[in-house]
């Protein structure tokens, strides 16, 4: 209807997946190289993890086109299937003829068979599952027994599990435990960033044959702030703008536009500032009386509490299961050293764990957590602004990982941690301060010292932390870059390694070999080309900006 109005030769924001308009951000990109080092030499599973309309299956059509052509490939797109089910759905993919009423074992046999010939014919096999969060746990772990057919070096059927966030607390799973230690490599995709989507919009508009910009600066930040970076949402919510501009006789679109869009779409109601501050500063106001209340009511108790849960330093570190503990936020470490007189602690000691455990359970909600990081940077959250959105725009930027203990004490900074108790409930901290090998996690808002071995056994594997760039970053680094970001890379790795830096007027091997022994230290792709995340994980290092766990920490 529009099309003739705005030059467009075609609908530009259709939710359809029309691989003409394929859009990879650099999160894609990361997403598909996670997942293409996954099915290398060695094979197993492959996770890939993104809320709904984040690029998923973009992401998985694009990996689609890059598999070599010796490579067989089977798509299931609806995984709500018994085992059986699913083993005649990977025949039928695979175009493996099988009779009436096939029994679990028959199907298996075939499929077997038809693995063993590829191999041997030079042929790969792979297996893609969308909307995998939807698995049994029993389905996964037939799926797990099919990949135990495998020679010395690789496994003979390769798997992509793609799904929402609900895939990744599935496989975490006491029973799934074999499976998971399968994966070798998962990714998780999060949503656009405000400069993506002006992107975004910009190449799909490009695509369909107008090459001037359409929508306004302002209008691009409320699209970000309204689809919250999410694709599909940006497309619903352009699509009803542009609508509402053909009506109006209206070019560029504008914010109100957009904002009138996502009522529409959305539900969202724009106030100005005007209209909302009386019942901010009205709700600040209660917030403000009821935590003085609260406080001084709390304070004889919070007493009582701190003499009766107060532990020795010495008799703290004689249990793994008994972690350094304080109940009050703000207690300082000097005062919890001090030597004190050797007294029979059971029950302080029982009243310590509970004191715990109750703040595990109360740690549920990952907004709480990211307060308290903004907290450590002198930061605030963003009502109406996820986490790393109220960053950006604080000029700082968010970096989540998978990693270990290590991971994070080697890049030192205070982080939220996913975490799960003993029951597998998932719940979240935020790493303050480290001293050895003790930490001192804030839960809600208490702060406890804990040691090595409690973290190991509650942390997931997630970490996220904030940082603030030092500079604008190169897209990649490699061959064929400038002299000045060659010299930069060969310096930064200096700095890295703790060693003399080399006068360089080329990307030399040498510079090849630090850097692929720096990817393969942080878990990432040993290409040899800094891509963005290997410079971002370059500039954690560098950069002097934002507070530390530990001041004296040397970060290798």
């Amino acid at each position: 209807m529009y099309k003739a109005f705005y030059g467009l030769n075609d609908n530009p924001f259709s939710i359809a997946p029309n691989p003409h308009y394929m859009f990879l951000s650099d999160r894609h990109r990361e997403a598909l190289a996670h997942l293409t080092y996954g099915l290398g030499e060695t094979g197993g599973f492959v996770l890939l993890t993104g809320e709904v309309g984040t690029g998923k299956t973009t992401v998985s059509r694009c990996l689609l086109q890059q598999i070599p052509e010796n490579t067989d490939t089977a798509f299931i797109l609806n995984p709500s299937l018994t085992e059986l089910e699913l083993l005649a759905t990977l025949c039928d993919e695979l175009e493996i003829s099988y009779g009436e009423n096939p029994t679990l074992k028959q199907l298996t046999d075939l499929i077997s068979m038809y693995l063993l010939n590829n191999h041997k014919n030079g042929r790969n096999t792979v297996l893609i599952i969308d909307e995998a969060q939807h698995l049994r746990s029993e389905v996964l772990e037939q799926l797990r027994l099919l990949t135990n057919l495998e020679t010395n070096t690789k496994k003979l059927l390769q798997v992509i599990l793609i799904g929402q966030p609900e895939l990744q607390q599935l496989l975490k799973r006491q029973d799934l435990r074999q499976l998971a230690q399968r994966i070798t490599a998962r990714y998780h995709l999060l949503p656009l960033n405000k400069e993506e989507i002006a992107l975004y919009v910009l190449h799909r508009l490009q695509v369909a044959g107008r090459h001037e910009p359409l929508f306004t600066r302002k209008a691009i930040a409320a699209l970000h702030k309204h689809s919250g970076g999410i694709p599909r949402l940006t497309n619903l919510l352009c699509e009803r703008a542009l609508m509402a501009g053909y009506g109006q006789g209206k070019v560029p679109i504008d914010h109100k536009m957009v904002n009138q869009a996502a009522i529409e779409v959305l539900g969202d109601i724009d106030e100005s500032n005007e209209k909302r501050w009386p019942f901010v500063a009205a709700a600040a106001l209660v917030l403000a009386f009821g935590l003085s209340f609260y406080l001084f009511n709390r304070t004889d108790i919070d007493e009582n509490l701190s003499a009766a849960t107060a532990l020795p330093q010495a008799q703290a570190q004689q249990s793994v299961d008994k972690p350094i503990t304080t109940s009050i936020a703000n207690q300082p470490l000097s005062q919890m050293q001090q030597p004190q007189a050797p007294v029979q602690s059971t029950p302080a000691v029982n009243a310590e764990q509970q004191i715990l455990r109750q703040a595990m359970l109360q740690s549920n909600s990952i907004d709480n957590a990211f307060a308290g990081l903004f907290g450590l940077w002198d930061k605030q959250p963003i009502i109406g602004l996820s986490a790393c959105q109220a960053a950006q725009q604080q000029n700082l930027a968010c970096y989540q990982q998978q990693g270990n203990w290590n991971s994070i004490m080697r890049l030192n900074y205070p982080a939220v941690v996913y975490l799960q108790d003993a029951q597998a409930n998932v719940f979240y901290g935020v790493i303050v301060e480290r001293q050895v090998d003790q930490i001192l996690l804030q839960l809600g808002e208490q702060q406890f010292w804990v040691n090595k071995d409690w973290f190991d056994r509650h942390f997931s594997g997630t970490f996220e932390i904030l940082w603030q760039p030092d500079s604008i970053l190169p897209r990649e680094i490699g061959q064929a870059s400038s002299v000045a970001e060659v010299q930069w890379l060969e310096n930064s790795l200096a700095i890295v390694s703790q060693r003399r830096a080399r006068l360089l007027t080329q990307f030399d091997n040498e510079l090849e070999q630090q850097l692929m022994q720096f990817q393969r230290q942080h878990g990432l792709k040993p290409d040899g080309i800094a891509g963005n995340q290997t410079l971002i994980q370059l500039n954690l290092y560098l950069s002097q900006q934002g507070p530390r766990l530990s001041a004296s920490e040397e970060r290798r």
